[in-house]
């Protein structure tokens, strides 16, 4: 299996790369969300936004060098970006790209605890990139149980509040981590994955790492 690097660039925002090529999840626009920000010479092969608002579609900011194509195997999943099928906040897309032969499932900010036929796509995963602040999206007992329920090798926790970091209406990362136990703290903005090592991360955003 090629290397396969996750970097964290705040917020819900993550970069893969494998075998030189490259993908971003859900960049934010400048100053939309609190301590962290984008730098401005972003460069990858595609950009996937899971939704529509502002903390998660902000292409415009990054470069594409396959705007048309994609690097990488990719299918979707639609589902509620809330708990009232997408009443109060519209819908969210879940992506699931085959990356250097792992499955790299990145959830956006899903609403509600998956459906058994979203599980029967969502169990495939290897890496799993997964909301728990809650307010907007799933809490972090919801992310427990679809973490428990999926298994994959690598979950990461994102959308979540660290001190000045993220929405103030989200938990903060201690409380989460009663939550989730084992849930460890990477002083690191990137993370190689390792098949069959199973853990449960936060990483340190990019703009955040040495502070």
């Amino acid at each position: 299996m090629k290397e396969i690097r996750i970097t964290c660039w705040g917020h819900a925002c993550f970069g893969v790369s494998c075998g030189g090529k490259s993908i971003l999840f859900d960049p934010y626009q400048s100053g939309s969300v609190p301590g962290v920000e984008l730098p401005a010479d972003l460069t990858y092969d595609r950009v996937y936004c899971s939704h529509g608002h502002g903390d998660h579609n902000a292409r415009e900011r990054v470069k594409e060098t396959s705007p048309d194509s994609d690097p990488f195997p990719i299918r979707f999943l639609t589902v509620p970006h809330d708990d009232a099928n997408g009443a109060k906040r519209g819908m969210n897309r879940i992506s699931i790209a085959e990356v250097g032969g792992a499955a790299v499932v990145h959830m956006g900010d899903i609403g509600r605890l998956p459906t058994e036929k979203e599980y029967e796509e969502l169990c495939k995963a290897d890496i799993l990139m997964i909301p728990a602040g809650g307010f907007y999206t799933i809490d972090a007992v919801q992310a427990k149980e679809i973490i428990d329920t999926v298994k994959p090798d690598l979950a990461i926790i994102m959308h979540y509040r660290l001190g000045d970091m993220g929405y103030d209406v989200l938990q903060e990362l201690p409380e989460i981590q009663k939550t989730i136990p084992g849930l460890e703290c990477v002083n690191s903005s990137s993370v190689v994955y390792e098949p069959g090592r199973k853990r449960i991360i936060a990483m340190t955003p990019v703009c955040r790492e040495g502070r």
